[in-house]
């Protein structure tokens, strides 16, 4: 199955990097801080009943989701074999859990609400353009990005590694592919907010 992947991205993501990163990572570390975030963004829309993250990992953000509003419907794409079988599977329907990379995933129906966060920074800059393809054919309503930001394309180091960390402007780019999107609201969460432990991000809720 290795060899089957386009990219080193989704490989690296895929195996053991990806394992590990599920053993650093709990719903107790997470989603007391995920529920503060979402509570701002959820705030900003209107009459969400289903939702699909790209690159869920164990799914901290569809929890903290479900939490905030327990009658959502959620899907999730989610490359690691670990993160589908072990976590996702206790709380979304088997149906609604897409084992497999995102550049594969194909859009089966519409969502009101499309999202990736955290992700696209270790998306392969080259298939970028397929991704934010993918986001807006899942979407009916709402878009969001939440991502490192910077102004222009840049690489850094990711825990040792080369080219598996990328910041840009995402939404800025998706805006400019799609322009029958309209920016609703923006914001940042900060590392070093005195209640949450969150990561520095970057967030753009879009509508179609």
């Amino acid at each position: 199955m290795e060899n089957s992947y386009k990219t080193e991205q989704e490989k690296f993501w895929a195996t053991d990097f990806g394992d590990k990163y599920i053993e650093r990572n709990t719903y107790k570390d997470l989603l007391p801080a995920y529920i503060y975030e979402w509570s701002q963004i959820i705030s900003k829309t209107n009459g969400i009943k289903s939702c699909i993250e790209f690159g869920s990992n164990i799914g901290a953000n569809l929890k903290a989701i479900q939490t905030l509003l327990p009658n959502v419907e959620i899907s999730a794409i989610e490359i690691n074999h670990c993160a589908c079988e072990n976590y996702l599977k206790k709380f979304i329907k088997p149906e609604n859990i897409f084992n497999q990379s995102i550049l594969d995933y194909l859009s089966t129906k519409k969502h009101d609400l499309a999202f990736v966060k955290g992700v696209l920074i270790h998306i392969n800059p080259d298939e970028l353009q397929n991704v934010y393809e993918k986001l807006y054919n899942a979407s009916n309503k709402y878009i969001l990005i939440a991502e490192y930001y910077n102004q222009t394309p840049i690489m850094i180091d990711y825990r040792g590694n080369k080219d598996r960390l990328f910041k840009r402007d995402f939404a800025g780019e998706i805006l400019d592919k799609y322009p029958d999107l309209k920016l609703i609201d923006y914001g940042f969460f900060y590392n070093r907010d005195s209640n949450f432990k969150v990561d520095d991000i970057n967030w753009f809720l879009m509508e179609k």
